[in-house]
């Protein structure tokens, strides 16, 4: 039976949405490969002036600051609720990603990668945990957003390479924050 007989009728709505589905996969889990593949055509090979300026080595040093305080909160939470550790470390792990990304590019940006290892540091005193597992996860929560839409709002003075890192953390802050809240048990 030719292809386009079995694709249209009542099989055609249903296709539709399949492809439909597809793309919006794509579009939320494959958004990364479609920023990489722009990276490479606009940024011409190597780190323009925008990217070495001394507004986009601010931007960065906030994002190591931000991502350095989530840290410490993590490490803290992890610390005061040792029953959360197995939810906990996979998110902590991708945060010190994080710390790493933002400052690997040059010598303008500090060394957070230091701090950033895989295994939690003792925590800061200053860090309040609360004492209630589901309170701490919310605090976590908050931090994550908190940290998240700061990046968001830096996107607009940000040059094109660092737009793309604050972005991409930015929105794997608002999925910890999911996660840690409503997504996970």
């Amino acid at each position: 039976m030719p292809l386009t007989t079995t694709t249209r009728g009542a099989n055609g709505p249903r296709r539709r949405r399949v492809l439909a589905g597809g793309a919006a996969a794509l579009l939320a889990g494959g958004g990364g490969a479609l920023l990489s593949a722009c990276s490479s055509a606009s940024s011409g090979g190597g780190p323009d002036a925008a990217e070495r300026s001394p507004g986009a080595a601010r931007l960065r040093e906030r994002a190591a600051r931000d991502t350095a305080a989530l840290l410490e909160r993590y490490d803290a939470t992890l610390a005061a609720h040792t029953a959360l550790t197995a939810r906990l470390r996979p998110l902590r792990a991708e945060v010190a990603r994080h710390a790493e990304a933002f400052a690997a590019p040059g010598p303008e940006s500090p060394s957070a990668s230091t701090s950033a290892s895989a295994s939690p540091a003792a925590p800061a005193a200053r860090v309040e945990v609360p004492g209630e597992e589901k309170a701490a996860l919310a605090a976590l929560a908050d931090a994550e957003r908190r940290t998240a839409d700061a990046r968001t709002a830096a996107l607009g003075s940000a040059p094109p390479e660092l737009a793309r890192l604050l972005a991409s953390v930015a929105a794997a802050g608002a999925a910890h924050a999911y996660l840690l809240t409503e997504g996970g048990s």
